[in-house]
Formats: C-alpha cells, sequence, structure tokens
C-alpha cells in the first residue's frame, strides 16, 4: 500500500513537472542564434562594461554607490533575511531537544494541637503526639520538666487528671520541603514523502533569488550612476553653450545699440536684440537649474546629501565600436532578474509539490525522560529517571477540503511565476533588441546633427560677417545664431542619447562591471548562494 502511494506521488509530480514544461515551452519562443536587429555582433560582451567609456571618475562614483547606496544595502539586508530563513526551514529536517528544569521550596505549617486531638496518631506531617509534644512542648513552670502537651494518657495507664488540655500555648511547627526537576524532550516528524525537503529546497531557491535580486540591484546601481554621471555632463555641455549664447546675445546688443547712436540701425533692431538676450537669459537659467538637480540626483544614488556639490566632466565620452553583446539566448543566464525569476518559479514550483504531499500522512516520533527528588544530588541518581517513547501517525479526517485547496492554490502560483518567468524573458529580448537597433539609428542620426551644427555654425560666422559690414539684416543674424544655438544643443543631446544606450544596451544583456572587490565580497563569499 505504501509503496503504491509513492508511486502514484511520484508520477503526479512527473506529469505536472511535464505540463510546467510544456506550458513554458508554449509560452516562451526559443531564442535565436543571432539577434534579430544585427548579426554581427554576436561575440561574447566585454567582461566590463565600464572601460569602453574611459572615464576613471567613473569608476570611483561607481564603487562609492556599492558602498553607500540605501537601496543596495537593503538589498544586501534581504539576502541576509533570505539566508537566514532557508536555514530555519532546514531545522524542520532534524529533531529538535528541549530541556526544562525546575527548582521548589514549600512551607508546610503543622498545628500541635490538631496532632493532640489524634491522640499520638500520625499527621500530615509524619510525627506523632509524643513527637509533637518534644519539639513543641515548653517548661512553664520552670521545672525542667516540658509541659507542652497534657496527653489523656490515663487511657494507656498514665496519670489520671490529665485532660489532653495544653498547659499553655503552643508555636506551630514550619516544615520546608525542597524539589529539583530536570527533563527533555525530543520531537521529530519523519520526512515520510519528502515534503519538508521540498520545502526545504524552495526556501532556498528563494535565497538564490534574492543573490540574484541583490546582483541586479548592483548593476541596476550602477546603471543609474553612469546614466546619471553622463546626464550631468550633458546638464553641464548644456549650461556652458547656454553661457555662450547669453555672452553673443550680449554683444549683439551692444552693437546694435552703437548702430543705432550712429543712425544705422533702427529701434527694432535695438528690441529684437534685447528681446533675444531676454529668451538667451531665461534658456541660461533653465540650464543652470537642470544642472543643479542632475547633480542632486547622482549625490542621493551616491549616498550623499544633495547639496549640488559635485562637478561634472568637461565633456561625454567617445563611443567605440559595440564590440559584442553576446546571443539571445545567453541574456537567459546572464541577466540577474531573470535568475531571480527563474529561482522564485523553481521555489513555486516545489512548493506546490510539498503542497500536495501534506494532504498525506505524517509520521511524528517523539521521547521524553525526566528525574526530580529533594536533593541537587538526586538529579543524576539514575535510578530516579523516568522516560518514554512515542510514534504518532497524524493523517487529517475531514479538514474541509483545506488541503485540497491549498494544493490547488500553490499550483495556481507555480504557474503564475512560470508565466511571469516567460514574460520577463519576452521582455528582456525586447530591450536587447531595441537597444542594438538603436546603436545604428543614434550613431547615424548623431553623425547628421554633427554636420548640422557645423554648418550652423559656419553660417553664423558668415553672417555676422555681412552684418558687420552691412549687407546682412538683424534678422539674419538673429536666426543664424538661434539656428547655431539650436543645432549644437540637438548635437549634445544625440550624443548623450547614444551614450545612454550604450548603457541601457549593457544593462539589457546583463553586462559585467568590476567594482572595489570589498565591497560585495561578504555577501558574494557567503554560503547560500
Amino acid at each position: 500500500m505504501l509503496r503504491c502511494g509513492v508511486s502514484l506521488l511520484a508520477l503526479f509530480a512527473a506529469s505536472c513537472a511535464s505540463v510546467d514544461q510544456e506550458l513554458l515551452d508554449a509560452q516562451l519562443p526559443d531564442p535565436p542564434a543571432k539577434w534579430a536587429a544585427a548579426d554581427d555582433i554576436a561575440d561574447p560582451p566585454v567582461g566590463d562594461w565600464l572601460a569602453p567609456f574611459g572615464d576613471k571618475a567613473l569608476y570611483g562614483l561607481v564603487n562609492e554607490a556599492m558602498l553607500h547606496n540605501n537601496n543596495l544595502l537593503a538589498a544586501a539586508a534581504n539576502l541576509e533575511a533570505a539566508r537566514a530563513t532557508a536555514k530555519i526551514q532546514r531545522a524542520n529536517l532534524l529533531p529538535t531537544l528541549n530541556a526544562q528544569g525546575g527548582a521548589s521550596r514549600n512551607a508546610i505549617v503543622s498545628d500541635p494541637s490538631l496532632a493532640a486531638q489524634a491522640g499520638g496518631s500520625q499527621v500530615s506531617s509524619g510525627l506523632s503526639a509524643k513527637e509533637l509534644e518534644q519539639q513543641f512542648g515548653v517548661d512553664a513552670d520552670g521545672d525542667g520538666k516540658l509541659d507542652g502537651l497534657d496527653l489523656f494518657i490515663g487511657a494507656v495507664g498514665g496519670t489520671p487528671g490529665q485532660d489532653g488540655i495544653a498547659e499553655s500555648p503552643l508555636p506551630n511547627r514550619r516544615v520546608y520541603i525542597n524539589n529539583y526537576s530536570l527533563g527533555a524532550q525530543i520531537n521529530w516528524e519523519i520526512d515520510l514523502w519528502g515534503r519538508i525537503t521540498d520545502e526545504t529546497r524552495a526556501a532556498y531557491k528563494d535565497a538564490k533569488a534574492s543573490f540574484a535580486e541583490f546582483q541586479g540591484a548592483r548593476l541596476s546601481i550602477a546603471g543609474a550612476v553612469t546614466q546619471s554621471w553622463f546626464g550631468l555632463i550633458e546638464a553641464r555641455q548644456q549650461r556652458e553653450l547656454a553661457e555662450r549664447d547669453v555672452t553673443a546675445r550680449e554683444s549683439n546688443l551692444r552693437v546694435t545699440e552703437r548702430r543705432y547712436e550712429r543712425g544705422v540701425a533702427s529701434s527694432l533692431d535695438v528690441r529684437l536684440s534685447r528681446s533675444a538676450l531676454g529668451s538667451s537669459q531665461a534658456n541660461l537659467a533653465f540650464r543652470q537649474r537642470t544642472e543643479k538637480e542632475a547633480a542632486r540626483r547622482l549625490e542621493i544614488l551616491l549616498g550623499r546629501y544633495p547639496a549640488a556639490e559635485l562637478e561634472a566632466a568637461a565633456r561625454l565620452p567617445e563611443l567605440t565600436p559595440l564590440a559584442g553583446a553576446g546571443a539571445p539566448g545567453d541574456v537567459l543566464v546572464r541577466r540577474p532578474d531573470l535568475i531571480a525569476a527563474e529561482a522564485r518559479m523553481e521555489a513555486n514550483g516545489l512548493r506546490a509539490r510539498a503542497a500536495r504531499k501534506a494532504i498525506l500522512p505524517r509520521l511524528t516520533l517523539s521521547s521524553q525522560i525526566g528525574t526530580s527528588g529533594p536533593d541537587l544530588s538526586d538529579l543524576i541518581d539514575p535510578e530516579r529517571l523516568a522516560g518514554n517513547i512515542a510514534a504518532g501517525l497524524f493523517q487529517p479526517i475531514f479538514p474541509g477540503g483545506r488541503g485540497r485547496a491549498n494544493a490547488k492554490r500553490q499550483r495556481a502560483v507555480a504557474e503564475a511565476s512560470l508565466l511571469s518567468y516567460a514574460q520577463t524573458a519576452l521582455q528582456a529580448y525586447e530591450e536587447a533588441e531595441n537597444a542594438i537597433a538603436a546603436e545604428t539609428y543614434l550613431a547615424a542620426g548623431e553623425n547628421a546633427l554633427k554636420l548640422a551644427y557645423e554648418e550652423a555654425a559656419a553660417a553664423e560666422e558668415l553672417t555676422e560677417r555681412r552684418y558687420a559690414s552691412g549687407t546682412a539684416t538683424i534678422f539674419d543674424l538673429l536666426n543664424a545664431q538661434t539656428r547655431r544655438i539650436s543645432a549644437e544643443s540637438s548635437y549634445i543631446q544625440a550624443q548623450r542619447q547614444r551614450v545612454a544606450n550604450r548603457v541601457a544596451l549593457y544593462l539589457a544583456i546583463g553586462g559585467d562591471f568590476i567594482a572595489d572587490a570589498t565591497t560585495v565580497a561578504a555577501a558574494e563569499a557567503a554560503p547560500g548562494q
């Protein structure tokens, strides 16, 4: 009967596993051998994706974030909690031993008058009336004889006239009784069907997922710091461009005012120059605010107070051609979020199997042993030891469908996590394909905007000479300057977009980066990864 139950359980578990695999195969297409957006970058990605940017300051910022970012520290704490939870669950596989000890001291007050009335019989204290007379008696008349109890001994050949009434008040007798006890109890649930093992394995899968989430947090923080750093550089370049624009507009206004004083220019030219200066000054204020906000955004990632004191580099890095992004299938084993989702999926599958096994009977062994006595030495006296060993088989008869409903719920949770994993994988493919495709488009856009900026700068220089010679109007000059400012700003923005896309690509394929080893050595060296 037992062998039949085990066989059916194994068959049921295998059938459920096959159904899960069929569902996963149906919802997650097989990845192609090469990326659809580009087929010439299948080489493995660089080992350190920070290196191609050639920015030493960036390494320092990333390392600082690894040490002080609160979100990353919280992820490390969650990892430790998950590992502790796994150890707690593993303890259910082992017997539990509990020990208890006690000591007590009781006081019993004996009334001698009750003993006297008993006629010398034994009382609760174990003393006879005669013994009580000797213990409680007093010499009231000073004749050297105890006058304690006036026992009626005439009935036993004593002197007549003794009525059994005490000649004087008698003190009570206080007796102290000590008791010491020591005991131990062992309980052990035999993992008859492997339910506890499945629950333990699920807890360790959760710990594995937490470790992957910690690694994902490191990667995400490194990416956020890099993006914020490049955003700060762009903000600085845009602010410096706005400052040059204001300087140029001020120079135009001075020239126009001098021409107006000589009667060469009209008041319209002066007002247009002043309007252009005002617009440039407003743009400068906006760029200054944007730079400060970008600095604060980066500072809080580093765990600093957002004082906007961080100074950016002068220029954005020049990108080298993309060396390689690996194969699409590599994403499944490289991206921390996919590794975590896979571990969660496996953990939920194990819990679903454990929930099905929870319907089966449970076998529990228990044993206890104890000793007690009035003296401490009695605790080590083997003759006083007493104990028992028992075994129990627990099987719910009518749980109201709770066990089957819980198994069904866990099965649904496992299926949901499987579908979530499949969707996460598809989104990872999408992010990588988009970033790879954007490499080509953004590079083409950057080259076009660079040409537009260079031509606009040359046109502005030509218009300035023509305006100085009187062959161009103020409208021509203002338009040329505005066109050059807009083209240069767009060119800076295109550079930033291309750099940001390269970072997004490295994050999408789960790229590695090198940080200070001391920041993560403790987490990576701990057991239960």
